[in-house]
């Protein structure tokens, strides 16, 4: 909880000495001043040293727990039997640990019953009404919808999972769980948990979202799907940002065509153009991707340095 609390997400200086000796140590290393093992750059080792340890507060932990019970919170480990095994595939970047609220169930579906659907905020009617329409459909199938809660492609995929049957839903959010953002969906994350549907964060009770920990959320949008499908992108989405990290991790992709003339759909043309995406117009389609998914092994660990286009950090990024 204190290494989870103290690092931000996606930290592989983080993710590899908690590999290689444990969480206790690891937090032991941030201001003993001990020599770090072989392996991690002594530049590096001490740029990570003066990051975390300015924010080491000893009621640290004390605060976190009491939130939880506030909010009744649950909190997950890599060694406990809940935990989602194919977020390992994402090697030293992998979450330290998962806060969550629902039902944790949603997390053991097999890959080919969970979907990611994202896009736009800034959605068009079109945009919406095809959000809607698969993730209604693909609900109704017993699929699990996933996306990032947000405005827009993510909120109609999210009401049209709770308003289905048996549909259910996760939002992966980039902030503490006892401050839901974006502050305006307050009603559907409840909805969410009511329909029995799961929201999660690696981020502990009390963090604020940053342009950063959005960007590292999206590696799990992607990990904890068996395909995603991008229903409405423009050149510069954050959208195209979950595409890559799907596509880094060997899993399909989806893109729904717009008009040519509609800049909210540039960015999922280029993803069907340039071979990153297959076409998606319907919700058979994406049972298709995610029916290929069926003897996907979770086990396989990539080299989360890999550099894509759609997946690496750049000032053309929007969030």
């Amino acid at each position: 909880m204190m290494l989870a609390a103290l690092s931000e997400p996606g930290d592989t200086i983080t993710g590899n000495l908690l590999a290689r000796l444990g969480a206790a140590e690891t937090v032991q290393l941030i201001t003993s001043g001990d020599r770090l093992p072989n392996g991690i750059d002594p530049a590096e080792g001490e740029l990570w040293r003066r990051r975390l340890a300015p924010r080491i507060n000893p009621g640290q932990i004390d605060r976190i727990v009491a939130d939880m019970e506030r909010h009744d919170l649950r909190m997950l480990t890599p060694d406990d039997i809940d935990w989602p095994g194919e977020l390992q595939q994402l090697g030293t970047s992998a979450p330290i640990a998962l806060w969550l609220k629902g039902d944790p169930s949603q997390l053991s579906i097999p890959l080919p019953g969970r979907v990611t659907i994202v896009g736009a905020r800034a959605a068009t009617a079109y945009g919406s009404q095809v959000a809607t329409e698969l993730a209604s459909e693909l609900a109704s199938q017993g699929r699990t919808i996933i996306s990032g809660g947000a405005y827009g492609i993510d909120g109609s995929a999210h009401r049209a999972a709770t308003v289905s049957f048996p549909g259910t839903t996760i939002a992966v959010l980039a902030t503490g769980l006892d401050r839901l953002y974006p502050t305006g969906h307050e009603q559907l994350f409840e909805r969410i948990e009511q329909s029995g549907g799961l929201i999660i964060s690696e981020l502990p009770p009390g963090s604020a979202p940053t342009r950063w920990r959005f960007l590292q959320r999206n590696r799990m949008l992607a990990a904890l799907s068996g395909a995603t499908v991008v229903v409405e992108a423009g050149h510069r989405s954050g959208s195209l940002n979950v595409a890559g990290q799907a596509h880094a991790l060997g899993r399909p992709v989806g893109a729904v065509p717009g008009p040519v003339t509609s800049p909210a759909s540039a960015g999922c043309h280029r993803l069907i153009q340039e071979g990153i995406a297959n076409l998606v117009a319907d919700a058979q389609d994406v049972t298709d991707l995610l029916d290929s998914t069926a003897g996907f092994s979770g086990d396989r660990t990539f080299a989360y340095s890999l550099t894509r286009r759609f997946s690496r950090t750049g000032p053309d990024l929007k969030f």
